[in-house]
């Protein structure tokens, strides 16, 4: 994927030869954005710790025209972890002939992988990511800005989710009032209640989930897709039964315990009046020291759903994007 020689303001592009005869075009671009707490974030604070991420452009065809993008967002793992299906994801889109965009949250702040120990980064530090991501699309020259989607993965499916939210979109979003086109969450965690998480932009919410997911269950996301739908939001979920997580991972084609991964299946969580991240149970501030939080989820592979999710995103994104057929 990426590899590690961005420096601020650099662009390094290559043609692809026949081995990826999708992609026309690879450009690492430096990504200006900023680290900051959930707190700070959900406050409105937009300061933060300055920070240059990379993200790898593939534009699938030679050209003028504009084309549509999705921005990819990774898990946990990181972008080149194990069961990571960010290259996997960009191939199936560039052969619609749609470009990706993958960002690489991690790197650049000296992570590796969250599995572990996900107090690291905040949960919603890569909406800021995600949002600086879609200014830098707006301005390249085979972008059409208006068409521009986001697609994340477990921890990257969470900041898919909430880059719909209004709040964190006014306190960091991208410039001349831009929006994605549409959001794709892949199990996300959903186990966090924030005030007002049903003000969403109007673009399209689709969250694909696994019903026996251990790692980040599908039942608080039925409950938050609930609320959107109330509020008469286009939101859909599709849940796979008896599916876990990562279903789209052939590296997991034999089932795996994350052996102590965390994961708050078990919490119950919500934003206080004062911005923090508050434990229900102890109606305290959350740490991931919590009696609530769990470890050693199962990751696996299951080849049905993988197939029927792929059938889905490239449906829904012809629609969105009105791709000829």
């Amino acid at each position: 994927m990426i590899r590690q020689f961005v420096t601020a303001g650099a662009i390094f592009a290559t043609i692809i030869g026949s081995a990826t005869a999708q992609v026309a075009r690879l450009e690492v671009h430096a990504i200006s954005t900023v680290t900051l707490s959930d707190s700070d974030f959900l406050a409105g604070r937009s300061g933060g710790q300055p920070v240059t991420i990379a993200g790898e452009l593939r534009i699938p065809k030679a050209g003028t025209d504009k084309l549509p993008a999705v921005v990819l967002l990774h898990g946990s793992g990181g972008i080149g972890g194990i069961g990571s299906m960010i290259d996997e994801w960009s191939r199936e889109l560039n052969q619609l002939g749609i470009a990706t965009l993958a960002v690489d949250s991690f790197a650049s702040r000296g992570i590796t992988s969250t599995v572990i120990s996900q107090a690291q980064l905040g949960r919603l530090n890569m909406v800021a990511d995600a949002y600086r991501a879609l200014d830098l699309l707006a301005k390249h020259p085979r972008i059409d800005s208006n068409r521009v989607a986001i697609m994340g993965f477990s921890r990257g499916g969470q900041s898919a989710l909430y880059s719909a939210m209004n709040r964190l979109y006014g306190t960091l979003g991208p410039a001349n009032n831009l929006r994605f086109a549409a959001h794709i969450a892949f199990y996300p965690d959903c186990t966090t209640t924030y005030l007002g998480d049903a003000d969403v932009s109007d673009k399209p919410i689709r969250m694909l989930h696994g019903t026996s997911d251990n790692y980040n269950p599908v039942a608080p996301c039925r409950a938050y897709a609930q609320r959107l739908t109330d509020d008469h939001r286009d939101v859909k979920l599709i849940e796979y039964p008896g599916v876990y997580h990562v279903f789209d991972a052939p590296a997991f084609r034999t089932p795996l315990i994350s052996k102590g991964a965390t994961t708050t299946r078990r919490c119950q969580l919500m934003e206080g009046d004062d911005h923090q991240i508050i434990n229900r149970e102890t109606q305290k501030p959350f740490a991931y020291s919590d009696a609530c939080v769990e470890r050693d989820p199962t990751l696996a592979y299951n080849e049905s759903a993988s197939s029927q999710a792929r059938v889905f995103v490239r449906g829904f994104l012809t629609e969105v994007f009105q791709l000829k057929q």
